[in-house]
Order: C-alpha cells, then sequence, then structure tokens
C-alpha cells in the first residue's frame, strides 16, 4: 500500500489533521524549520516510512531510536497555559501516529486501492510496530478500525484551529518556492492540497472553517486522482527519492516487487 502514489495526498492530509492538536502543532512551530525547509522536512518523514516499510529491523530500529532521541531533547510552551513540555509525550506521540495511520488508510483505499475491511485491520495493528518505533507502548495504540474511530472520538474535544493550526493551513496551499514554480504550485499543488483538505472529516472542515466539496464528489476526485497517477508505470514512480522500494529490490532479488494484487496472498 505505502508504494501507491496517493500516499503523497494522503501524507498531506495527515499534516491537516495533525495541525488541529494544539500542543502537537506547537511542537512542530517551536522546534521545526519547515517554512524554510518544506522539503527536506517532507522527505525526513517519507523516508523514516520508506525506511520501517522496506528496510531491514535493524534499519526501522535504528531510524526509531534517533528520531526517540531527539524527540527526547526537544521541549515546547502551551499556547493556553504556557506550561512548557516535551514533544515526547505519549498523548502527543499517539495523536500524530494515529492521524498519520488513518490518513494513509483513508485516503489510499478511498481512491480506489482494493482492501477489505479485515486487510484494513491488519494494517492497523501493523502499525504497532511504528508506534513503538517512534516510543509509544503497543499496548496503548488502537489495533483495528473500531478502535481507531473510538481513539478519534476520545480525542476531539482536546482539537481546535488555533493560528498555528491556520498556519499549517496557508503554507500547505502556498508552500514557498522559486518565483519561475509559483504557476506549477497553483495548477498542481494547489490543488493536491485542496483535495487532501477535503479528504478530512466533516469536524475537521468546521474547525478549520472552510468548506469542502460534497462528500460524493471527493470520493471521485480521489478516485480519479488514484486512477491517473497508478497510469503512470510503477518503475518511473519508484524513481522518485527516496527510492525505498528499489533498494528493496536490489536487496531481496529482481523477483520482489510490491503489487496490489499481491494484498491477502
Amino acid at each position: 500500500m505505502h508504494g501507491d502514489p496517493m500516499m503523497w495526498v494522503a501524507g498531506i492530509r495527515a499534516l491537516y489533521l495533525q495541525a488541529l492538536h494544539p500542543r502537537a502543532v506547537r511542537g512542530v512551530m517551536e522546534n521545526s524549520d519547515f517554512r524554510r525547509d518544506a522539503w527536506g522536512r517532507l522527505m525526513r518523514t517519507a523516508n523514516f516510512v520508506g525506511t520501517t516499510t522496506y528496510g531491514t529491523t535493524e534499519a526501522a530500529e535504528r531510524a526509531g531510536a534517533r528520531i526517540r532521541k531527539i524527540h527526547s531533547m526537544l521541549r515546547a510552551t502551551d499556547p493556553g497555559t504556557g506550561e512548557r513540555y516535551g514533544v515526547d509525550e505519549p498523548d502527543l506521540l499517539l495523536w500524530v501516529h494515529c492521524a498519520e495511520i488513518d490518513s494513509y488508510l483513508h485516503v489510499v483505499r478511498r481512491s480506489g486501492f482494493p482492501l477489505t475491511d479485515a486487510q484494513a485491520d491488519r494494517y492497523i495493528a501493523e502499525h504497532r510496530v511504528s508506534g513503538r518505533l517512534v516510543g509509544l507502548d503497543p499496548a496503548a495504540v488502537p489495533g483495528d478500525q473500531e478502535e481507531m474511530a473510538a481513539y478519534f472520538e476520545k480525542v476531539r474535544p482536546q482539537l481546535a484551529a488555533g493560528a498555528d493550526a491556520h498556519a499549517v493551513d496557508d503554507f500547505l496551499l502556498s508552500p514557498p518556492t522559486h518565483p519561475l514554480l509559483i504557476p506549477a504550485r497553483a495548477a498542481l499543488w494547489r490543488r493536491v492540497a485542496r483535495l487532501a483538505y477535503a479528504s478530512l472529516p466533516p469536524y475537521a472542515h468546521e474547525l478549520y472553517g472552510r468548506p469542502a466539496p460534497r462528500p460524493a464528489v471527493v470520493t471521485r476526485r480521489l478516485r480519479a486522482t488514484g486512477t491517473l497517477l497508478r497510469c503512470v508505470p510503477a518503475r518511473l514512480r519508484w524513481q522518485l527519492p527516496p527510492k525505498h522500494i528499489l533498494r528493496a529490490m536490489a536487496r531481496l532479488g529482481p523477483d520482489t516487487r510490491p503489487a496490489p494484487y499481491k494484498v491477502g496472498r
């Protein structure tokens, strides 16, 4: 599933969703240079996901240890109370994890990737491992769709679209770019960002204060985008950085390749 091109749209949805937790997004604002190094931050996230998906166990453990060490040194200030807190608080790590995994699963399935409910549950359960790698107790991480839905219902009262969330929204719609690329940003990137935003749950639209098309319209657009992107040959798509799939194929042999038809085997 992580080899599907709609994962890029899903990643942007995850950022929109994660920004709705005031303490989580404050940690990003105070400890990240994402405004100046958006591509670098995106690649670091993609590199971690790629390593835990396609790398060796040893590489995944090293990546997790590196993230835990970095997080242990970072602190932020609660925007409401002024309290100083560590960005590696379990509640914050769990929010970031769930917003990410839910976004991946939601966008890719809604865009036409074939997963049964049982396979979706298995996907969520498998990501208890990635939760452990960033410092979470796997037993505290949702293990299926029902548990994930219950988690979001529980955390919703804590969510809000404050100044930090709106700063993320503005950034995602118009990230800094070279003047020559501004037309491409308007024609391509903004459409992708708007589609990612539209795929958020209704309560997120209400918090941000920006409407979205009707759910049926969003689903049609997701399916059309997924169909178009999947027409690009996989070998060409896999050339994009960070190239974890190609490295895994080189390590495991040329007959090894991720493909939707293998789902369920």
